[in-house]
């Protein structure tokens, strides 16, 4: 299953240098049936790009609680093809990984890009008042979440951590 993976750039860090690391608290987000589901149009792209912005909003969340010291304010998210289990309570896209993710189950890599730190550092000093409701906030945080991640191969992983 196509999982993506919340992650900062220190666990990038660790990745390169293990080989292997665990998804905070062990989850994902994926195209799962319940996620299907709940979309009563789309294809299966725009299906997984749902998936996707979910977890790039929960990197925003890891940056929020101050895990990043080096890149704080650029989303990272880890593409792999791991068995995960639906875990419909925690909702429509979340993902309960088996194990941890080995640097060869990894099919891409995505990282804010330097023009969007801006809008992320905004959106990581707001996203608590977002979830409470606040429409400034949620605003900033949506403003974060229009930027692309760009694209990464596996192959490049030793290159980031060494060039970023």
């Amino acid at each position: 299953m196509r999982v993506y993976v919340p992650a900062t750039f220190a666990m990038l860090k660790e990745l390169n240098a293990e080989g292997l690391i665990h998804a905070r608290s062990g989850w994902g987000f994926a195209a799962t049936p319940a996620l299907v589901e709940f979309f009563t149009s789309g294809d299966q792209e725009e299906i997984e790009l749902v998936a996707f912005d979910d977890a790039a909003l929960a990197s925003l969340r890891l940056l929020a609680i101050g895990d990043e010291p080096d890149y704080p304010h650029r989303r990272v998210v880890i593409s792999v093809d791991v068995d995960a289990s639906e875990q419909p309570d925690m909702g429509e896209s979340v993902v309960k990984l088996s194990g941890p993710i080995a640097l060869e189950d990894v099919a891409a890599i995505h990282i804010d890009i330097e023009a969007a730190e801006p809008a992320t550092r905004r959106a990581v000093e707001l996203i608590d008042a977002a979830d409470l409701g606040d429409e400034d906030a949620e605003l900033a945080v949506g403003d974060a979440q229009d930027n692309y991640l760009a694209f990464y191969d596996p192959t490049e992983l030793p290159f980031l951590v060494e060039l970023m």
